[in-house]
């Protein structure tokens, strides 16, 4: 099918050759006035542009085009040259049915403005799903960048996180972290919408979706200003599958492997003008064990010693869960249409360790000088489990005038978390408890979204898109913590905490859009956003945490070199509040040795970035994007670690204690360039490959004001090999280089995947292989961090390799019968 699609294309773009140079040739030498034809080419399902519509222009008795054009990014297209007269027009696009109308050019109208041109995809009566129109794996839009998940042939056997390490720009590490542009506040969504479940653990959350169940992944690093102006990093939208075509279908999939586990079921049904959807998946990830080491050198300068804490141990892991959504679509008429869903996800984890910890204290004045030695056996056990119930509605309405529609949506999310921890000291012989605690930590997430958007098209091809949006966060949290005693366990009224956190964000932007003559397109548009927060926290004085105003503006210039090159300048202004997790005093004393907390004291981050970025489809299949960034951003907060000798918390005191809380640490800069490119060799093998480059400089107001500056770099190749019309292979490689932040080095990061899938039961079902890293068991973590009075050395080694299996099948019987209306008795055009 593709090579049938390239030579379309090439025998389209001859024939436009010569008859535009033809129809050229004889206009020049009559010199008469001649005609134009403008109009814009749409999916008659989405209404989303289509570009490379090819559009062929006939006089009524010629079989022959006398003139065409393709249509650009937006779906727009304009043919010149034209004479007086009757003319038929065929616009035709690969997976499309063809469409065709007559216009007249005369003599008082030599302009003509065509209404929408709206193509229905090509559909066949079969027991498989219709073919339709191959996509690339990356498209790169004028405001983000799409990755379609469905042509990734590991896509069923992983899940979300492998698939965000495929994606320019994006990195992820060993602990499922994810950072855009080297910034890791990055706003996710799914279906366009915020869900509680990443405001607990972003990477239990994506570590839960299934790569089979996720259509696509837009990746936005300038958002514009209908968009929420929180993420400084930008935003990741995960697209989950659905389907608009008639009669009832689905897939099941189901992978199984010596690391990851997960499958999913896909239902949908459509009748009509209304259709459901429906999905369940289960995903595991099977125990697993980390060895671990650590040797942190620490310095009382008040006792003038030195004391070195040593672990070795290891530390099992494993997690689990399931997700589930049923949505629905109902087409009221032409111009109304009502959408929403439902989803639930259940997933948690569990950790066990066992380490030998060893002290050793010395006076600094006489190295070796023994003061004191002790050896422990240190045993934590951590539970995690979060709930999640999301809710949406939607009412889209559109109007006789192109372009103008009215949007209001409503979306609820409710989320329940419980984490519970257990930490034990032992004797050496590990028969003595000397020392331990317990705590359970039961929560509650509700967020809440009203948003009215309404678009109105003016003449000159200008848009202004305008909204309101109220958001609301609300999170109760409670942590009983117990002490050991001899007599048993009692309750500690220190430690012990609960927390009522509330913000309420209020919003309105304006955009428009519009182009400067024929070679520029303006989007700019301005956000405000005001932020109403009250925190109460049971440990701590009341935080007075007074509102502010965010004035968030956005601009973007796109200037259409040809019909296959874009170049594109943009600006935002973001910010990031800083969440409960952020906010909250409670003392996590899981590690006694190495305790964590909040800092209620954390003010927003502020960031400003820009980017310049250029594209190019070539007429074989490549492509290639560059992109060169900067982000900068004020009051960045960041982890930062605090040594102690002693550290009283209520009526204990840790000693030898390292404490890590978040800080708005200074300013930060960041200078970029992402450069992607796609290339096929031949008809069977294609390359793509991404290289990520920045220039990071802290200013650390915690040591006067002193500069951190660090290059830091990814690079990742992928092979596709189509060894048959069933068969596709596929190779994978990243690489992310240490990364230094504001106190220490954080370890660099590889990774490899093969892969292979083979099309069965003509087409209706697959089975894949993967393997990840398979001639390494584990992948070694080394970080080093230092700060005042202290040096942290510390070694990871995680098991990473693993081997996978992956079925998938499609079954269903697709109806493309016209249905009748109930009112009229309409035909109902087919999908």
């Amino acid at each position: 099918m593709f090579k049938k699609s390239l030579q379309k294309y090439f025998i389209a773009i001859v024939l436009l050759l010569l008859t535009c140079f033809n129809v050229f040739s004889q206009s020049k030498i009559s010199g008469d006035k001649k005609g134009t034809v403008t109009g814009k080419v749409t999916d008659a399902i989405s209404t989303t542009p289509i570009e490379y519509a090819s559009i062929a222009v006939y006089t009524s008795t010629n079989k022959k085009p006398i003139n065409g054009a393709t249509s650009d990014i937006r779906g727009v297209f304009s043919i010149s040259d034209l004479d007086t007269g009757s003319y038929r027009m065929i616009t035709d696009f690969i997976g499309y049915q063809p469409d065709t109308l007559q216009f007249n050019i005369s003599s008082r109208d030599m302009t003509v403005k065509l209404d929408n041109i709206q193509l229905s995809k090509k559909a066949q009566t079969l027991q498989t799903v219709t073919v339709t129109a191959q996509k690339p794996l990356i498209e790169n839009r004028i405001d983000k960048m799409v990755y379609n998940a469905e042509k990734d042939v590991t896509a069923q056997g992983g899940v979300a996180t492998d698939l965000l390490k495929k994606i320019p720009q994006v990195s992820v590490d060993a602990d499922g972290n994810v950072e855009l542009q080297g910034n890791s506040n990055i706003r996710f969504l799914i279906n366009g919408k915020p869900s509680s479940i990443f405001g607990n653990s972003l990477a239990e959350a994506l570590q839960s979706i299934p790569a089979s169940q996720i259509k696509t992944i837009e990746v936005i690093t300038s958002p514009g200003a209908r968009y929420d102006a929180e993420g400084t990093g930008g935003i990741i939208n995960i697209i989950l599958k659905e389907s608009k075509v008639r009669g009832i279908n689905g897939n099941v999939n189901i992978a199984v492997g010596s690391r990851l586990q997960n499958g999913s079921l896909n239902m949908h049904a459509r009748r009509g003008n209304f259709g459901l959807n429906g999905f369940i998946s289960g995903n595991g990830q099977i125990t697993s064990t980390t060895l671990t080491h650590v040797n942190r050198s620490s310095f009382d300068t008040s006792l003038q010693t030195h004391s070195t804490l040593l672990t070795d141990g290891s530390s099992s892991f494993h997690r689990g869960g399931f997700e589930s959504g049923l949505g629905f679509e109902w087409e009221i008429n032409k111009k109304n249409n009502l959408s929403g869903n439902v989803g639930f996800e259940n997933f948690g984890n569990k950790s066990h360790g066992n380490s030998l910890q060893d002290i050793q204290v010395e006076t600094t004045p006489l190295p070796g000088s023994l003061v004191s030695a002790f050896q422990s056996i240190f045993k934590p056990e951590n539970r995690f489990r979060f709930r999640s119930t999301d809710y949406s509605l939607n009412y889209k309405k559109t109007f006789d005038k192109e372009d103008q529609e009215l949007n209001v949506a409503f979306n609820t999310s409710y989320g329940r978390s419980n984490q519970n921890f257990t930490q034990q000291q032992f004797n050496v012989k590990g028969d003595t408890l000397f020392s331990g605690s317990q705590s359970a930590n039961p929560g509650t997430d509700h967020e809440a979204e009203l948003q009215i958007d309404y678009t109105q098209p003016l003449p000159h091809d200008v848009k202004i898109e305008t909204g309101l949006k109220s958001a609301l966060r609300d999170i109760e949290s409670a942590s009983d913590v117990l002490y050991f005693s001899p007599a048993g366990y009692r309750y500690d009224t220190a430690q012990s905490n609960s927390l009522h956190y509330k913000r309420m964000v209020y919003a309105a932007f304006v955009s428009v859009n519009f182009p400067v003559g024929k070679w520029l397109e303006v989007k700019s548009g301005l956000r405000y956003e005001r932020t109403e927060t009250n925190a109460h926290f049971s440990k701590a004085a009341d935080v007075d945490i007074p509102g502010y105003n965010t004035l968030a503006p956005s601009v973007l210039f796109a200037h259409h070199i040809s019909e296959s090159q874009i170049i594109k300048l943009s600006y935002t202004r973001r910010i990031q509040r800083p969440g409960y997790r952020f906010l909250n005093p409670f003392i996590n004393a899981l590690d006694p040795k190495n305790i964590s907390r909040g800092n209620p004291d954390l003010q927003p981050e502020i960031g400003d970035n820009a980017e310049l970025g250029y594209s190019k489809n070539f007429e074989k299949g490549g492509s290639v994007n560059v992109n060169l960034f900067y982000r900068g951003s004020r009051r960045d907060i960041q982890p930062y670690i605090v040594y102690y000798p002693s550290f009283a918390v209520g009526d204990s005191v840790y000693s030898n204690v390292s404490v890590n809380t978040f800080e708005n640490i200074g300013t930060e800069h960041m200078f970029g360039l992402s450069l992607y490119g796609s290339l096929p060799v031949g008809e069977k093998l294609n390359l793509r490959s991404n290289l990520s480059l920045f220039d990071k400089y802290i200013i650390n107001r915690f040591t006067d004001n002193s500069a951190i500056n660090s290059i830091n770099y990814r690079i990742n190749i992928n092979a596709s090999y189509q060894a048959s019309k069933t068969l596709v292979m596929e190779f994978f490689g990243n690489f992310n280089s240490p990364r230094n932040e504001v106190q220490g080095r954080y370890p660099s990061f590889t990774t490899y995947n093969f892969a292979m899938r083979k099309l069965i039961w003509n087409k209706k079902g697959s089975i894949g292989f993967t393997t990840t890293n398979p001639f390494n068991k584990y992948v070694r973590q080394e970080t080093q961090v230092t700060g005042q009075q202290f040096v942290l050395n510390s070694l990871r080694q995680l098991p990473f390799r693993s081997f996978g299996i992956s079925f998938m099948f499609k079954f269903g019987k697709l109806e493309f019968k016209k249905d009748k209306e109930e009112n009229g008795g309409a035909n109902v055009p087919e999908n």
